[in-house]
């Protein structure tokens, strides 16, 4: 079954600020009826997944990734991460500083998990990749973090064809595009369509792979925009540290 998704033609201004200290950019984009968070990875060593504290308890929140941190680290960014169960466990794939927690999932069920295509991304310390389950199976990506969801956004420069034009499902949304080997995580500041969300990736930033991450609980810590989202318990978090030079 398609999703009706509702069209709308797009004027865009984009600001765009960078942070001197962190391989990290941040803009804006604003659209004929949404507003949409923005944030560039340039460089992907910093970049990590975190799920489960020292003591084996869900992080729920950005604060409490922040609080653990040492003096010498600094947390730049952080997003939710992809879908998860009631106890917090991601649905799919998950790979965490090399060690996968949970498996490739293949299961066809009801949900936006579900909807074909899903992928995965996946990043070590030199290259990402944003690809449709099916294919990355068929890889040997040597993975430091991975995170399966669903839908795949967009899908070699086409949006996923369940998406069409009309629609009242208008949730916030959060996703990732790949282009150049840089990650664009992308936040919508109101209630948007999977068909306008995808438009986006694909025509005003011109990403070939994008996935989404997840909607209604999309959340987001990002100092430049002076957002810092602590309203849901989440899953896996997205989250780029920063060291300091020397730190142990």
């Amino acid at each position: 079954m398609k999703l009706a998704e509702l069209g709308m033609i797009f004027v865009v201004t984009v600001s765009a600020a960078s942070i001197s200290f962190a391989d990290v950019e941040y803009q804006k984009i604003k659209t004929e009826k949404n507003e949409v968070d923005v944030i560039k990875v340039v460089q992907l060593q910093d970049l990590t997944l975190r799920l489960n504290n020292p003591k084996g308890h869900p992080y729920y929140h950005f604060l409490a990734i922040q609080n653990s941190l040492k003096p010498c680290e600094k947390m730049h960014f952080a997003m939710n991460a992809g879908m998860y169960h009631a106890d917090f466990s991601p649905v799919g794939l998950y790979i965490e500083d090399s060690r996968q927690q949970t498996s490739l999932n293949e299961k066809k069920a009801f949900g936006n998990f579900y909807m074909q295509p899903n992928g995965v991304l996946a990043w070590n310390n030199q290259r990402a990749v944003i690809q449709m389950t099916k294919d990355y199976k068929n890889t040997n990506f040597k993975a430091k973090y991975a995170t399966q969801s669903g839908p795949m956004l967009v899908i070699d420069g086409k949006l996923n064809s369940q998406f069409v034009e009309n629609s009242n499902s208008l949730k916030i949304r959060n996703g990732v595009g790949l282009k150049n080997n840089q990650l664009y995580f992308l936040i919508s500041r109101d209630p948007i369509t999977f068909y306008a969300f995808a438009t986006i990736f694909k025509d005003q930033l011109k990403i070939t792979n994008a996935l989404y991450l997840d909607g209604s609980i999309s959340s987001a810590y990002i100092p430049q925009a002076q957002r810092n989202d602590q309203v849901f318990n989440l899953g896996p978090i997205i989250a780029y540290i920063q060291p300091k030079f020397g730190c142990q």
